[in-house]
C-alpha cells in the first residue's frame, strides 16, 4: 500500500475510533439528546460537528506549511500526539475503572444551540492536541496536497456524521441502557487501542 495512504488510513481510524470515547462534546450531545429531544441534540450535534471540521482545516493547514518550512518539525509533532495519545488512554483506562453512577451527562442550557455547540468546540483547548495527533500520523514531511485535502474532508463529514449518530441514538432509551451496560468494556478497549496508536506514532516512519 501507499505510504501516503496508508499515514492517512492510520490518522482517520484514529480520528474514528475517537468517537467511542466519550469526552465533554459527547455527554452534551448525549445529555441534550435524553433531555431535550432529538431535535435539540441533533443541533447541538451540528455544531460540534462543524467546528471540528474548522479545527481540522486550521490544523492541516497550518501544519503543513510549518512542515514544509521545517522537515525536522514532524518528529516534534509525532512526540507531541504520541504524548496525547498516551493520555487518552490513560483517560479511558481511569473511566473504564470509574462505576456508572458517576459518569455524568449533563443537557446544554438555552437556545441558538449550533452556535453553542461551535463554541463547545471551538474554545476546547484538547481539540488542538487531537489534531496534532492526527496530523501527526496523517502527514509526512512529503504528503502531497490530496492527503491533507481528503483528511480534512473526510474528518470534516466524519465528525458531523458521527455526533449526529449520538443525538439520533441516545434519544432512544434502549440504546442508552445498552452503553451504560456496556460502557466499562468499550473505554478499556480504548485503552488499548490508544496505546497501540501511540507506540505506532512514536515508530512511524522511524
Amino acid at each position: 500500500m501507499n505510504a501516503d495512504l496508508a499515514s492517512l488510513l492510520l490518522a482517520l481510524g484514529i480520528f474514528a475510533v475517537g468517537f467511542i470515547s466519550i469526552g465533554p462534546n459527547i455527554l452534551a450531545i448525549i445529555g441534550t439528546s435524553m433531555e431535550r429531544g432529538r431535535k435539540s441534540g441533533v443541533e447541538l450535534a451540528l455544531g460540534v460537528g462543524i467546528g471540528s471540521g474548522i479545527w481540522a482545516s486550521l490544523t492541516v493547514a497550518g501544519l503543513t506549511a510549518l512542515i514544509a518550512a521545517y522537515a525536522h518539525a514532524i518528529t516534534l509533532l509525532k512526540i507531541l500526539g504520541a504524548l496525547y495519545l498516551i493520555w487518552l488512554a490513560y483517560k479511558a483506562f481511569r473511566s473504564a475503572a470509574t462505576p456508572n453512577g458517576k459518569v455524568a451527562a449533563r443537557s446544554a442550557k438555552g437556545n441558538k444551540l449550533l452556535l453553542q455547540g461551535l463554541t463547545i468546540q471551538l474554545t476546547n483547548p484538547k481539540a488542538a492536541l487531537h489534531w496534532i495527533a492526527i496530523v501527526g500520523v496523517g502527514l509526512g514531511p512529503d504528503a502531497p496536497l490530496w492527503v491533507g485535502l481528503s483528511l480534512v474532508i473526510s474528518c470534516t463529514l466524519m465528525s458531523v456524521l458521527g455526533h449526529l449518530v449520538y443525538a439520533i441514538t441516545f434519544s432512544t432509551q434502549p440504546v442508552v441502557e445498552f452503553y451504560r451496560q456496556s460502557r466499562r468494556w468499550i473505554e478499556a478497549g480504548l485503552g488499548v487501542f490508544f496505546s497501540f496508536a501511540a507506540y505506532k506514532l512514536a515508530t512511524y516512519r522511524s
